[in-house]
């Protein structure tokens, strides 16, 4: 009854399912390693969003990196812009719309500044006019803000190219923007979200990140493909018991018409057979 499982077909279909199952098992296994690590990744974003400020200078200094867990931490920072420095960061989205960040130094001591980019402002009417930025406030100015790390293709996604117009940049790379500057930075940049004294009108903050559901998207799609797992097997098993039922009907058919001949040759034999009378 079932020597039809030996057969090209099916064993071509027994393949295909072996094959299956260890590709879902990985895919699914994947995917719960990406929610772990974009729920690690919410948990610490979301605890240095909600952490009590502290001064930049706690957490990097100059020529030293951000860390990977004080990203979006909140810092203090206090000095005077330095807006002859000012650029603009192109091809930055916001509310929909495209514009640019502002980004201008804060000097906070002798030979040592800070990038801090002061929001974002929408792009002029066409490609070649400069925004409408809002100027910096002058004086000894406090900063609080997110600390983000420097800018790579890699890490932004972003395409870096050359022959841009003066004062404009793709990517917040601080190795690169403090070539040409006269005070050394300090590693990673600010994205401000509070300023004293304030100004009007100002570019428009950044927000903060959304954390979103922690990569519980992820979660879900690894429980899916383990549950293809049960589908593929369900359905190799029911096309097995399916073709099994099929095989066996087609017996019972060929049977079922066997039967009438033998009985009519049968009959026609004993017709043909002399009778014998005692």
């Amino acid at each position: 009854m079932y020597r039809f499982l030996l057969t090209p077909r099916w064993l071509a279909l027994h393949v295909v399912v072996l094959l299956v199952i260890p590709a879902f098992v990985f895919l699914g296994q994947w995917q719960f390693g990406r929610y772990e690590e974009r729920s690690a990744n919410s948990d610490v974003v979301t605890r240095n969003l909600n952490a009590k400020p502290v001064p930049i200078g706690e957490l990097v200094a100059p020529g030293q990196d951000v860390d990977h867990r004080d990203r979006y931490r909140s810092v203090t920072i206090q000095g005077s812009y330095d807006p002859a420095q000012s650029l603009l960061v192109r091809r930055r989205t916001q509310n929909s719309q495209l514009g640019f960040y502002v980004l201008t130094p804060m000097v906070t001591g002798e030979g040592q500044a800070v990038l801090v980019n002061r929001g974002w402002v929408k792009a002029g009417a066409t490609a070649d006019a400069l925004p409408e930025v809002p100027p910096a406030p002058p004086g000894r100015v406090s900063v609080t803000g997110m600390l983000r790390p420097s800018e790579t293709e890699a890490s932004s996604g972003i395409r870096n190219r050359g022959q841009l117009p003066p004062g404009q940049v793709l990517l917040i790379n601080i190795d690169a923007i403090g070539k040409g500057l006269p005070y050394e930075l300090v590693g990673g940049y600010v994205s401000l979200t509070e300023q004293r004294p304030a100004t009007s009108p100002a570019p428009e903050p950044v927000p903060p990140p959304d954390v979103g559901a922690g990569g519980g998207l992820n979660f879900a799609y690894g429980i899916q493909w383990w549950l293809f797992i049960g589908v593929a097997v369900g359905g190799w098993l029911l096309m097995i018991r399916r073709e099994v039922k099929d095989r066996s009907a087609e017996q019972r058919a060929e049977t079922d018409e066997a039967e009438p001949a033998d009985q009519g040759q049968e009959q026609r034999h004993q017709a043909a057979a002399p009778s014998v009378e005692t």
